[in-house]
């Protein structure tokens, strides 16, 4: 079939080859080659202050000795609830040294979010932010934690209980490092907990192995093709969480390995993002859609100097078509969209900068990667759909989670001999660039029609008054179910229901136009920027009873 043909694989750069080698024997490994290598180099920029990699190595390796003093064993479990700071990869790699399994925690969290985290992952040892620290200490007496090590970025310092320190006194607990074996193919890194859009959020376990391998992948897909463009003052952006597997490894894993100074910010705040462009001039950014929505909506965007980035992308979320054209038009950048999961540590997918981009497309597969577009039979055989037509996207490749923490009939469900079922509906066109239509779960059936919400959103956005929009199918009667369209208007714009139909009724076939509309001051989205669809359909169904 045509997908084990690849033809994506005639698009590849002549420097970049169809699979990758791991050099690495553990992630932290990839720390000390990365400190031997850009050794006094700056590695990551906070606020003025600057650590090389050799000094990260040095206090990542101090902060694992005082863990190994406090009774960590390989195997145990370090929650980290921060935003991203220097201190996240600090407590990260430390984690990894000991063969820990490092848990990400959401700092938007609730307390029954945290509960649940900590619970199912019976963690132990816990890293967490001062300002979260009365949340942690509300859930602990429900779980198994034991040692609580607090952040502070500044500002009066809390009272801390008994047993509980902060990050510059517990540095002073460790020591001596052990050498543990990290057998990287099957032990866990990492436990990643989903959004929870099918429910109970769960602990995806990538492996040193999964996280290395993808960093490999795509800074090979990125880079080796730019090598001589990569200044020796080389500086990236690192806005995007690091408690999302998309920040953690697209930029702060893959910074370390390319050895850029990662100038590091806690939040997403437009204006500050915008001086920090003009004045270091990065070599490369990373975000989500919603912050280039945002972005956007800066009147005087174009004279920061985005365009002269050499490597912006999009990803977490589904990048609407005319939002990317707004952002090139006004910087004269070149904005790059691609696609993952956090079961694929993340990407399988995407734009280099090498490739061509086209309207609506996530880029090709990369190196190492297996994916095919099929059709899942009633009795599980699965059947590749041809080019041009839809089906769900499955993957294979180095990347692909070991499995659900705990969860082993999940991990059956979602991994066939070795492919991962995405749940994602994509198509390929013949030159090998996919283009994702949506959720498996989000396809709307309205009168026998399957309708792609995401292709109705994309309609709508190319209405000037709309800033953001979010399309779900509600239950009818008559047609099984109908097409509602949530709108948040443009500041500064006004914008009717009847427009929006209208407007939706020219761009549209019938079956495809919106029979309810809402107009919202605001739509729901995740931490990390990403629309939440689930949120809105919830609510929807609770409205009419379902």
């Amino acid at each position: 079939m045509v997908y084990q043909q690849k033809p994506w694989l005639k698009l590849y750069d002549p420097k970049v080859g169809e699979n990758v080698t791991v050099d690495y024997h553990s992630l932290f490994n990839l720390l000390e080659q990365a400190a031997i290598t850009y050794s006094d180099k700056p590695a990551l920029t906070f606020y003025g202050k600057s650590w090389s990699f050799l000094s990260v190595k040095e206090v990542a390796e101090g902060f694992a000795a005082s863990l190994h003093s406090n009774g960590f064993q390989k195997g145990d479990r370090l929650a980290i609830m921060l935003p991203n700071s220097p201190h996240y990869i600090f407590s990260l790699f430390g984690g990894f040294k000991l063969g820990g399994i490092n848990v990400q925690v959401n700092p938007m969290y609730v307390e029954r979010e945290i509960e649940h985290v900590l619970t199912d992952s019976a963690t132990e040892y816990m890293v967490v932010l001062d300002t979260l620290y009365q949340k942690v200490k509300h859930v602990q007496p429900k779980t198994a934690l034991k040692k609580i090590v607090v952040v502070s970025l500044g500002g009066e310092r809390l009272q801390l209980e008994e047993g509980d320190c902060y990050f510059e006194d517990f540095l002073t607990e460790g020591v001596v490092v052990p050498e543990i074996p990290i057998d990287r193919d099957e032990d866990v890194a990492m436990l990643q907990y989903t959004s929870g859009t099918t429910g109970l959020s769960k602990g995806v376990m990538l492996t040193h192995s999964n996280l290395l391998s993808n960093v490999v992948q795509v800074c090979d897909f990125v880079y080796r093709p730019m090598d001589d463009q990569i200044p020796e003052d080389f500086k990236i952006i690192s806005v995007l969480p690091m408690f999302h597997v998309f920040g953690l490894s697209c930029n702060a894993i893959a910074g370390i390995r390319e050895g850029a100074n990662q100038l590091v910010l806690p939040r997403f705040d437009p204006k500050e993002l915008m001086e920090i462009v003009k004045r270091e001039k990065p070599f490369q950014m990373s975000a989500v859609p919603t912050m280039y929505f945002a972005l956007n909506s800066q009147p005087d965007l174009e004279e920061y100097g985005f365009g002269n980035i050499n490597y912006m992308s999009s990803g977490g979320a589904p990048l609407p078509v005319e939002q990317a054209k707004a952002f090139e038009q006004r910087t004269g950048g070149k904005l790059l969209d691609g696609y993952g999961q956090s079961e694929l540590s993340p990407s399988p997918i995407f734009t280099p900068p090498f490739l061509k981009s086209r309207a609506g497309s996530v880029g090709v597969p990369i190196p190492g990667t297996e994916v095919r577009l099929v059709e899942v039979k009633e009795d599980g055989t699965m059947v590749d759909v041809p080019v041009g037509e839809a089906g769900e996207l499955i993957v294979k490749g180095p990347q692909v989670m070991k499995g659900y923490w705990n969860r082993p009939e999940d991990t059956e469900k979602t991994i066939k001999d070795g492919w991962l079922l995405t749940g994602d509906i994509a198509r390929m066109d013949e030159d090998g660039y996919f283009y994702i239509l949506d959720r498996k779960k989000d396809m709307i059936i309205a009168s026998g029609y399957n309708v792609y919400p995401r292709e109705i959103e994309d309609v709508l956005y190319q209405n000037n008054a709309i800033e953001e929009v979010i399309v779900i199918g509600v239950p009818d009667e008559y047609r099984g179910e109908t097409v509602k369209a949530f709108i948040k208007v443009k500041q500064g714009y006004t914008l009717t229901v009847e427009e929006i139909i209208s407007y939706a009724k020219e761009n549209l076939a019938p079956y495809k136009v919106p029979k309810q509309v809402e107009i919202l001051d605001d739509l729901p989205k995740s931490s990390v920027g990403k629309l939440l669809r689930r949120v809105l359909r919830d609510q929807e169904i609770q409205k009419i009873g379902v």
